[in-house]
């Protein structure tokens, strides 16, 4: 009797248990190994352990999650640095308050058995890209370094059939392909590309992928809970690779592929290992990139749409 009075007190006692706060995180694109800390993070309990739910949703349109967060239809979305600038100079109320993959991923890509051996030798040939704006002025600025200009080349709209285009000898190099996933791609059906990095050849370096909020929410302390889930994540990941990808798989069973499994590999060392640190003068050397390539009109200071939550 004492043994149930003593455990009757003791339950009746306790107190309620919280429940989880609710997060929706509207993805970039569809599930990818790009996603590997978030996926890892709910699978080793991380963001549980912050007293967190956290929804992950791919977006129909790629282009909706940051107005979406800008809505407040949402609180985080995955988005790309240089978009993050245009958004600025727009007024959108968006802040970007952590880092996802914290290098570029976009290349300039070649068959690597081609007779294109140096960029210069793209005077006189035709250039695939699938999106205009960012890339262009990308490969303006590669082919400059490389002393063409723009009467020395052809664009030509290949929408997203970068690798395919490339390969069937419709163009002659592509801009846009990324090195963890159309490089892998080609390599598998045979026909090996070659990459020249954006970031080696007059383009400051910048992070493909960043969280973002509403600025009404910086305040919010999920979003600093979030991010350390996402730390805790990201150190298993780089850790305990094998196991990370099995659990990644366990989530998402249809993603176990080749073509997978490599860009899983190739993607692991350009995941931000300090999610929330935030460099302002990488960000202010882009924005100018950015305003010089007639991206943006004005650069606003980039403490108006980048933190670093405390």
């Amino acid at each position: 009797m004492r043994f149930l009075l003593a455990l009757f007190l003791a339950l009746s006692l306790a107190p309620p248990a919280r429940a989880a706060d609710k997060l929706t995180v509207l993805l970039d694109w569809f599930v990818n190994p790009d996603h590997a800390p978030l996926y890892v993070a709910q699978a080793i309990g991380a963001f549980e352990a912050e007293g967190l739910e956290i929804e992950m949703i791919a977006p129909a349109d790629p282009n909706d999650p940051p107005k979406l967060v800008a809505a407040g239809k949402a609180e985080v979305a995955i988005s790309y640095q240089p978009q993050l600038h245009i958004q600025a100079a727009a007024g959108l109320p968006l802040v970007r308050f952590g880092t996802l993959v914290a290098t570029p991923l976009n290349t300039l890509v070649v068959l690597e058995d081609g007779p294109i051996k140096e960029i210069a030798d793209l005077k006189g040939r035709k250039i695939g890209f699938s999106v205009g704006g960012f890339e262009h002025a990308v490969l303006g600025a590669i082919l400059k370094e490389a002393g063409l200009g723009q009467g020395d080349y052809e664009l030509v709209n290949v929408n997203f059939s970068l690798s395919p285009a490339l390969i069937s000898g419709q163009v002659d190099a592509v801009i846009g392909a990324y090195r963890n996933f159309e490089l892998n791609q080609m390599d598998i059906v045979g026909r090996p590309g070659r990459a020249f990095y954006v970031e080696e050849h007059g383009v400051p370096p910048y992070d493909e992928l960043i969280y973002l909020t509403n600025k009404d929410l910086v305040g919010d302390d999920r979003l600093k809970r979030f991010l350390n889930a996402v730390e805790v994540g990201t150190q298993y990941l780089i850790n305990h690779p094998d196991d990370s990808w099995a659990k990644f798989i366990a989530l998402n069973p249809d993603l176990d592929d080749e073509l997978n499994r490599r860009a899983w590999r190739d993607t692991l060392p350009r995941f931000a290992l300090r999610p929330a640190a935030l460099d302002i003068g990488r960000y202010e050397r882009f924005a100018a990139f950015m305003k010089a390539a007639g991206l943006v009109e004005t650069t606003p200071p980039v403490e108006s749409y980048a933190t670093a939550l405390r």
